[in-house]
């Protein structure tokens, strides 16, 4: 090594990267790239799901509310005619 190489990334402790290693870096790139588009579409789908679901519970207490009220009219109403 001469005293010009310590500029260099090698100088450094920096492992040259070969052709090879660039290939596989960008096939797994790629590769986490998918995964994450994948993993965002299933995000996706469980968020739509939970905004179903809730919009199904809001409406279903809402029915129950309304017979609630219901209930209660009709117990008031027997216990006036007793």
């Amino acid at each position: 090594m001469s005293f010009n190489d310590f500029g260099t990334a090698t100088a450094w402790g920096e492992a040259e990267q070969q052709p090879g290693d660039i290939v596989k870096d960008a096939i797994r790139k790629e590769q986490i790239l998918k995964e994450i588009a994948a993993a965002q579409g299933d995000l996706r789908a469980l968020v739509a799901r939970v905004r179903s679901v809730q919009s199904d519970v809001d409406k279903l207490a809402s029915e129950n509310s309304t017979l609630q009220m219901y209930l209660d009219n009709l117990t008031m109403q027997m216990a006036k005619r007793k």
